[in-house]
Formats: structure tokens, sequence, C-alpha cells
């Protein structure tokens, strides 16, 4: 027996795998307009987001850590003699205390299998090497697909994987280690039997090779670690696009593989055979986001055809094989719980050059498992025509999905108003239920009727189910409990509540799994008892800070009895899963076996299982601490007022060690980024926990702790719009008087030297940094803006939860865009963008014309293009060389402050500009706000039209 730490030492990143020589590393572009210089500056890093690894992939780069053409080189001074000389040379790397911390290796990731007795260990590396990302990519349809993998391209992976049985006390057996792989097998799609007994998932080897770099499906025993190819024939490769393969039975897999009869992929014509034409003389509405990578003619419209097309084959373990249906595009599997049927989405012609692929024509359609045709559910046309205005839909039927605890009864929705959310009508979706293979005449029933937009379903049995609806433009939610078998139950409402009242939000109920491998509600039985129970997961929101808590909770009372709830003193707690849901029926709560996590300000994050009924607890992992360097860093959650009453919070991290009164106040970094709300309580309340760890990314602000630094991490950044308020049209005024009470608190706590406190985000955050330098001048020294969009006339039809057209809000596109501002920005700004950003709004266009325009008027500033880099940046020569960047912004023009070198404000006088701010931003924003939050989730990245969340 063992337990974790004896095995692995962290918890891991994405990662990529040994440096290639595919393509000579192209050094990023700098380009920089200098006022004046400092007699010196150290480099330093930044900021990093947190990933977390799917289970589909992961990825490192060997001990070179990817300076794999010498052209990455380390400085931590320079002085201004040779201060250009640096700024010309290749990539660069910041100190060593930054250094460490993004190059300490990877944890595995975790999977437990559908029993809970067993348990994969993932193992994967760390940071790509830019040879990665430098592969060439077709950009398709709003995809980038790698033409010699076949798959998305840029595709992490794991390089290899153990198994442990799960004993009795909870600890581990001996790992069986998954062998007969081939040398540097990079490993993809990892998924177990649903009994268990095998793992499935593809590998791919030399990447420099047309064929081996393909991936192939391999199948490994459980018990003895052994793996092996699924196909007898070396030549059957994965079409990994869209869908990959799935578990139809215990010994039978469905793969989208690539059609043995498949050519050489089209070329390109050298003379084209006419001009690109785009019409829309029937006058349609067609108004879109800025989407990326769209097809652009009809080579592209082949090249897409060409890598997407599958071949479905049915792949039994015995290595008999059988070809299911035509070649399509095929871009979901979806077995019934039954193993009976299959449901099977795919795309096809016409396509369009306006619109990604998840718009295309989609057709649903039922196949028995053994590969006969069933039925057709739904052939919907091209969707251009999805109005903007958030809960907008697809006209048709959508969310089609298999009943879970059914054995073959599809449900879906259908909207009453034509998708577009404008329209007033009720109800406004019905959802639809029906076996999969009707009787003649038998038609859908109708499950339940809608007057929001529809938001999933959590299914239990006959007798219960909970239906979720919501609206985005009120922040409503509601909760319906129903039940489906009986017709002569009428639906009732649970919960009513506000999305962004998080203090009232009463927790998600918990699945259990079961024999058919869904997930349903889990239904406790509590002895001596005959009420109808389940369990409520949640988060806990408090005015002091998230407890989460796990409720027994009575459907048909409403009545609750918290049965478990996190520490409150020390610790931030919170339950990952049920552990005792391998037998069927109701789960016993004297029985109950729950997985926990639990982690403090400095301790990282540990797992228990916790077990009724004396709530017994032991520690399953004991992984050491990533970063020992910082292991006592200083964390507090910090709240202050905005003028105008609105409550702010914020994380304030101090480095370890420092003491305010001896030691004075520090150079302060603020990371944030902004949400929007409908209510000033709403944007007032708590989010997060004091208790939660540390966790520092590539990119992270709290880097630079080890530089000693203040961080100040989250400030909250309501825009408020209440009532029929937009929150939009007082943007900068209440933008700016939420940065004014931040930096005066930290001004207040003597923890900020007033004269160096730097800004800065990414993407969203990024766009408020551009603002905030141009319309608060008065509180910053210096700015750091990341792959942000400045320009909002370049994203004509909505941004962010923007959904107005910039015809119908002229002035407020006008006003929030910093472009527009250029002549205002007098403080020093450093620009950093991806060359090959593919997030919606936030192209590389926006950066390079920003940086004109600043330059165009003489402002301070450097622009930072990183080759082969999208949205966020992954490879370690990147990353690094942001740190780099970043570091010597910080130190020239924050520590050093030379951008304001002639003034010499003492803190009073800071505090005084600061009171005084822009008065009119001040009259305004009382007057214009109001709130309610998202969470800062970047609403950016999306790439097609945003649904409500569901609630899960």
């Amino acid at each position: 027996m063992m337990r974790m730490h004896t095995l692995y030492h962290r918890l891991t990143l994405f990662s990529f795998s040994s440096p290639l020589s595919l393509l000579p590393l192209a050094p990023p572009l700098h380009l920089t307009l200098r006022r004046r210089t400092t007699a010196n500056f150290s480099s330093m890093s930044t900021s990093r987001l947190r990933h977390i690894a799917p289970l589909a992939a992961i990825s490192t780069e060997d001990g070179t850590g990817g300076a794999s053409n010498g052209s990455v080189s380390s400085s931590s001074t320079a002085d201004a003699s040779n201060d250009y000389e640096v700024l010309g040379v290749g990539y660069r790397v910041p100190p060593p205390e930054i250094r460490d911390i993004v190059d300490a290796p990877p944890v595995p990731a975790l999977s437990f299998s559908p029993f809970r007795d067993k348990i994969i260990f993932l193992k994967r590396r760390s940071l790509p090497p830019l040879t990665e990302l430098a592969r060439p990519e077709e950009k398709l349809a709003g995809l980038r697909i790698d033409g010699h993998c076949n798959s998305r391209s840029r595709m992490s992976f794991y390089t290899g994987l153990g198994i442990h049985q799960i004993l009795p006390d909870g600890t581990f057996g001996p790992e069986v280690e998954i062998h007969g792989l081939p040398e540097g097998a990079k490993i993809n799609f990892v998924t177990w039997s649903p009994d268990a007994r095998h793992l499935s998932f593809s590998i791919r080897v030399n990447e420099e090779d047309n064929n081996t770099s393909k991936l192939s499906v391999w199948i490994a025993d459980v018990e003895t670690g052994k793996a092996r190819p699924l196909f007898q024939s070396p030549d059957v490769y994965l079409n990994a696009v869209f869908d990959n393969y799935v578990w139809v039975d215990n010994s039978t897999l469905l793969v989208c593989t690539i059609p043995s009869t498949r050519g050489p992929p089209p070329k390109k014509p050298l003379v084209p055979g006419g001009p690109k034409i785009q019409s829309n003389e029937q006058r349609n509405i067609i108004q879109v986001r800025t989407f990326q990578d769209l097809l652009k003619d009809e080579y592209d419209e082949d090249l897409f055809d060409y890598y997407a097309t599958s071949q479905l084959v049915l792949a039994s373990l015995d290595g008999t094989t059988k070809d299911f249906g035509p070649p399509a595009i095929y871009t979901s599997l979806d077995p019934s719980p039954d193993e009976k049927y299959i449901m099977i989405d795919s795309m096809h012609r016409p396509y369009s050059f306006t619109v990604p692929c998840g718009r295309f024509p989609k057709k649903v359609e039922l196949w028995t498992a053994d590969g006969k045709f069933v039925r057709e559910l739904c052939d919907l046309p091209l969707a251009e025509d999805i109005p903007i205005t958030s809960n907008s839909v697809r006209k048709g039927m959508r969310s089609i999905n298999w009943r879970a605890d059914k054995p073959s009864t599809l449900y879906w929705v259908e909207t009453q108003d034509g998708g577009d959310a404008k329209v007033e009508v009720s109800p406004r979706d019905i959802i639809y239920s029906q076996p999969a293979e009707p009787l003649e005449g038998e038609q859908p029933v109708i499950l339940h009727k809608l007057d929001l937009r529809y938001g999933g379903i959590s299914w239990c049995d006959d007798s219960l189910a909970l239906v979720y609806e919501s609206w985005y433009k009120t922040r409503r939610v509601k909760t319906w409990v129903v039940s489906p078998g009986s017709e002569d139950v009428p639906p009732r409402i649970l919960f009513d509540r506000s999305s962004e009242d998080v203090y009232s939000d009463p927790g998600s109920p918990m699945s259990r799994r079961t024999q058919a491998g869904t997930y349903i509600i889990a239904k406790i039985k509590k002895e001596g008892d005959d009420g109808r129970y389940v369990l409520l997961n949640g988060s806990g929101a408090t005015p002091e800070g998230n407890v989460p808590f796990l409720d027994l909770f009575d459907i048909n009372t409403g009545n609750k009895e918290r049965i478990w709830e996190s520490d409150k003193e020390k610790y931030f707690e919170t339950v990952v899963a049920l552990m005792s849901d391998q037998e069927e029926g109701d789960l016993q709560l004297d029985r109950l076996k729950i997985l926990t996590s639990k982690e403090s300000k400095t301790e990282n994050t540990q797992y228990n299982f916790v077990s009724w009924p004396d709530k017994k607890i032991v520690q399953v992992t004991n992984f050491p601490h990533p970063y020992p360097q910082l292991a006592s860093l200083q964390k507090e959650m910090i709240r202050y007022q905005r003028k105008d009453g609105v409550q702010l919070t914020a994380t304030l991290y101090l480095p370890p060690g420092y003491n305010p009164s001896t030691d004075g106040p520090l150079p302060c970094l603020v990371w944030s980024y902004p949400g929007e709300f409908k209510s000033k309580d709403a944007a007032s309340q708590v989010r997060g926990s004091p208790n939660e760890f540390a966790g520092i990314g590539s990119t992270s602000a709290l880097l630079w702790l080890a530089k000693r630094f203040a961080i100040l991490s989250g400030p909250t950044i309501p825009i408020i719009g209440e009532g029929e308020q937009e929150a939009n049209d007082s943007y900068v005024e209440q933008l700016v008087a939420s940065a004014e009470a931040a930096v005066e608190e930290v001004i207040r706590r003597g923890v900020a030297h007033p004269k160096k406190i730097a800004v800065g985000g990414h993407s969203y955050g990024a766009f408020m940094t551009a603002n905030l330098l141009a319309h608060a001048p008065h509180l910053f020294s210096c700015g750091i803006a990341r792959s942000g969009a400045y320009n909002r006339t370049l994203t004509p039809f909505g941004f962010q939860n923007e959904d107005r057209t910039l015809w119908e809000a002229t002035n407020t596109y006008v006003e929030m865009s910093p472009f527009m501002s250029a002549n205002k920005i007098k403080k020093p700004i450093l620009l950093i963008h991806g060359e090959e950003d593919n997030n919606s709004g936030t192209l590389t266009m926006q950066s390079d014309r920003f940086f004109t325009a600043l330059k165009g008027h003489g402002a301070l500033c450097r622009l930072v293009i990183l080759p082969y880099e999208s949205h966020g940046y992954s490879a370690r020569e990147s990353i690094m060389h942001v740190l780099w960047e970043t570091g010597r912004w910080l130190h020239k023009y924050c520590v050093s402050n030379t951008a304001d070198a002639g003034e010499d404000q003492d803190i009073g006088t800071v505090k005084e500009n600061i009171s005084k701010g822009v008065t009119d931003a001040e009259s305004k924003v009382v007057a214009a706000s109001g709130g309610g939050s998202k969470e800062a989730c970047d609403l950016e990245h999306e790439q097609s039209h945003s649904l409500p969340r569901k609630i899960t």
C-alpha cells in the first residue's frame, strides 16, 4: 500500500512534448516608443492563468526548457547604455525566482473508475516548446486543424498512465503502469469502458511523419496494464476533428476514422476561377459577432470536407470491425442508456462564410447499435440569422438528449419565439419527450412549458426531475419540480431567484451513477423517515466569504438539514463527488461517502474521503507545496466602498515576511476584470473565500510576490445597470470609481506606494487597463494590457455582454473604446498580443492599431506580438518572454517610476487627488449604477452564440 505522495510529486498543468525541429523559431516582435530611459532595471515576470486539464490531453517539453535554438536568454538587470541592445535580442527569460515557479514540474491529473474502486494517474509534462505551436494548421469554419494528425491543432497530451486500486482504508495499492506503448507515445482521449475492465485512448508518435503523427486507438487491460492497438490493421486512423469514439457496450467502440479511400488533400488553385462573392439580395437581417477563422472560398469548403469527414467503424475488442453508415461529417455520437441505439449528429452543406461550423446545417439521426438506420430526428438549416440578443437561440429542435433515467427515451426543446429573445411570447420554450421508436401515430409528449429560456434538466425517475430556466436580462433563474411519469401532478416552482444573488443560492443536486453509466439525481434514504430527500451541494456564499455545504433537502416540504459544512476558520473545503453510488436504488444516509477537497491560504489542495455515520475523514493525497518559496505569502480578503455606496471586494497578497509598519509601502500590481450586474446589492456581495489556496499559474500576477510586490488580485469592478438602465452607458464612470476605491484602500492600509501602483489585465481586463490609463491617469504609474480589444467599432454587433449594435448605442461604443481616447493616455502602457489570436473580438489587429494610435500621439508605449500564440499563451518561450517584458516594464515604470520622475507628490496629495478624482464621473456613477454580476468569465472567448448557463 502506498499514498499518492510516494508516487508523484505535484498536480500539473498543460504541457507538450520534447521540442521538434519543424520551423525556425521567430522572436517576438517588439515595437517601442520611448520618451525617456532609466538608469537600470531588473527583469521580472508576470501573470499566468490557472489551467485545469481535461481528461483528453496534456504535455510538456524536455529538460532543455524549450530554448531549442539558442535564442532564449536571461537578464535580470540592464542599464540605459544597453537598453536598446537588450530589447532587440530574441526571446528573454525572467529571473530565477520567477522562472523556477513557472518551471516546477506538474502533478498528474486524476480519474476515478465508474465503480469508484480504482483511480488513474494521468502523467503529463509542463509547458510546450514553441516548435509545437509552429506546426502548420488549417483555419477552417472557426476551427484550427492539424492536418498531419487530423485533429484539432495544439492538442496537449499525457505521457503515461498509472492505475491504483483504492483500498478500504482509503490508501492505494501498487501502481499498474500501462505498458506496451510505442516509445514517446502521446496519449489523448482516455476513457473507461462501462464495466471498468478496459481503458481506451489514442496515441500518436512521430509528428514529423505524416502517418505516425496520426492518431490510432489503443486498448489497455486495467488489471494487467497491457496495452494494444484496437484495430488489427495499422492503417486505420482516428479522425479527431469533432467527436472521436464512444463505448457502445463493454466490448465494442464506435470510432470516427479517416476514410480508407481518402486521397491527398485538395490543392489550392494557382489561379482562382472567379471573384469571391457574398450576396444579400434577399435583404435578410444577419447580425453576428466578430468570428474568426471562417471559411473564405470554395477551396476552404473542400478542405473542411476533407479533414472533417469520417467513416464510422464498429470495432470489437476481439478484432472484428464493421463500417457504420456512410462517410459524413459526424460531430457527436451518443449511445442510449440501454445500449440499443446511437444518436448521431452530423453537419452538411451549404456552408457559410459568415458564421462558424456550429451554425452549419445539422442533421440528427437514430441508428441501432449494430448499424441499422432507424429514423431522422431533424435536419436543421443553416443558422446565420440567430439574433445577437442574449438568450436568442437556434430555431427548431435543440438540446436533443437521452433521458438518463430511461432505457431509450429522447427529450428535446423547441423555441416558440423563433429563437429571438426580443419577441414577447408565452410559452417561450416547450420541452418534448418521445421513445426512440414511437408507435405509429404516437406524437411527442409535452413535458413542460417555460416562459424563460430552457437551461437543462436533472433527471431522477418518473416521480422527480428538476427543470431549469433563466433570463439573462433580468438575471432571473427558476427551478421546477416535475413528475415526468404523472400527467396529473402539476409542475411546481422549487426555487425562483436572481442568479446574481449568490447569498440565496440553495446549491445544486448531487448526481449518482447508474448501472447504465448515466448520472441521475441521488435520492437519499433517512432511517425511520419517509421523506423524499436529495443532497444539495452549495458554495455557501456569505458576507465573510464562501463556506461550502451539503444539505439534506426534502423535495416535498422544502425542509433542509445541513449534514456537512466547510471549516470556516482556517480551511476551504468543497464536496467533489459521491463515492457511495455503486448500488442501484436510494442511497442510505448512514452509509454515505463523499470525496472532498481541502486547502488553506498556505496549504495546497488535498483530497479526503468522508464517511457517514461518524463522518470519518481519510486523507488520500499528500501533494507537496508547488512553490515552497512562497509558502508563507500573506493573503487577505478586503472590503471597501465605492463612492456610490457599492461594497467592493478584493484579495490582497503580500510577500512572505513583509511588515508594513517596518518595511513601508511596496510597489503594487492591480490585476482585474470587470463584471456586469443588475443591482447594487448583488454587486456588493462577497464571492470567493479568504481561505482558498493561492494558485499561481504560468502568467499569474501572483508571481510578482517573488519580487516583493503587493498584489491586489481581482478587485471587483462592477458595471451596474439597474432596471431599464444599460450598464455600459456609464461604463467609464463606474470603472474609474471602482479603481479609485481600490487604490485608496491599499494606500490607506500603508501597503502600496501611491506613486508605484501598476494596473493590468487580460482580454476584457486589458480593455479595462487601457481605459483606466486614459480616464484615471492619477491612479496608476503604468499599465500592462494583454490580448485586448480597444476599438469597439471593430466589434459592431455586440461584445462581452453588450447586445446592442454600434448603430443602436453609438455613443456607448465610442466612449467605451480606449482607442478613441488614445490622445489622453500619458502613462506608459505595455501591449502584448498573440499573433494568431482567434478569440471573438480580440483580433491581433486591435493591438496593432491601438499602438499606432498611441504612437501617433507621442505616448510611451510598447507592443509585443508573440508568434504562433493565440488568445492565451502556451509555449514556454512565449510565457517566459511575457514575464520578462512585464518585469522590465514594472521595474522601469512602476518601481522606478521614471514616467513621472518630475512629480514629487506625497501620500496625502495623492489621496487628495483621488478624492477629487473625476468629479463628473462621480456624479454620473451615483446616478447611473445598479448591479448584478456574472462571474468574471471571459465572454469574449465565446466563438458561438451564448446560451444561458445551466446550474448542475
